[in-house]
């Protein structure tokens, strides 16, 4: 029997397990994330302790798809919650968690809400990366400015003047298969200094209702392109996150909503 929990960031959803009895697989993700004939997730973690304190932990991540993710900001939102939740989830505390994308340090604390936390997290360092996409003709789009960014895992953020109205499922898979890696796609409006508004294609996962590496590559790309201030509200279908971007790092902060305990057989 494996014990999960579900957990959300935004809509963003995850399945949780907190040192689990054995180890779980690509297979584990796609059978549990089945929106149909599973439990229903945007991704599976597994989280293991590497202190006695609790402290340091290690942080597995697969998409929906079976694929393995370095990073995802609303989910090691959700696995620290889940952590949190199984030493009784009333006390503020720090953690370190190890990833595919390095190391994240995070603070969470409870909300006055049941069931409710809020995270702070360390995403690290923004930098460039791979080539921008070539080929929005093809989609009938002329983006007003895009960049690519390394924010442990790879994004493409797209100024469009009404992301909304895009097709992110049409286009969605080309532009994700187009990179050797994949890549997570944003469409985004700046609303003005302090507000961006995003719509997402997640690598290995489709639509889904928001994406926290994702507002943070698109308030560090819009930062630099001089468009917004150091601090700024991303707004998504499934709610508002809070990016800071310093000189060094980026840190995203938002809730996580605890949902239910599954007990899975093995």
């Amino acid at each position: 029997m494996t014990m999960l929990t579900k957990h959300h960031g935004l809509g963003n959803d995850f399945l949780v397990a907190v040192e689990p009895q054995r180890s779980l697989s690509p297979t584990d993700a796609l059978k549990w994330c089945d929106r149909r004939r599973g439990l229903g997730a945007d991704g599976l973690i597994s989280a293991e302790s590497l202190a006695s304190d609790g402290s340091l932990w290690s942080m597995t991540l697969w998409n929906a798809d079976g694929s393995r993710a370095e990073i995802s900001g609303n989910g090691i939102r959700c696995m620290a919650q889940a952590i949190a939740l199984a030493d009784g989830g009333a006390q503020e505390r720090s953690l370190s968690i190890r990833t595919d994308g390095g190391m994240r340090q995070l603070e969470i604390w409870p909300d006055r809400r049941s069931g409710v936390h809020h995270a702070k997290v360390s995403m690290g360092a923004a930098t460039e990366g791979p080539e921008p996409y070539d080929k929005w003709e093809v989609f009938g789009l002329d983006p007003l400015r895009q960049q690519t960014v390394d924010i442990g895992n790879p994004h493409l953020v797209v100024e469009i003047d009404e992301p909304e109205r895009i097709d992110l499922a049409a286009i969605g898979p080309e532009i994700e298969t187009s990179y050797d890696a994949g890549i997570n796609l944003h469409l985004i409006r700046v609303d003005d200094p302090q507000n961006i508004t995003l719509h997402v294609w997640e690598r290995g996962a489709g639509i889904t209702q928001a994406c926290g590496s994702g507002a943070s590559a698109a308030a560090w790309a819009t930062n630099r392109w001089g468009l917004t201030d150091a601090s700024v509200t991303v707004r998504q279908p499934g709610g508002d996150a809070q990016v800071d971007v310093t000189a060094d790092e980026v840190f995203l902060t938002g809730p996580t909503t605890y949902v239910a305990s599954i007990d899975v057989p093995d």
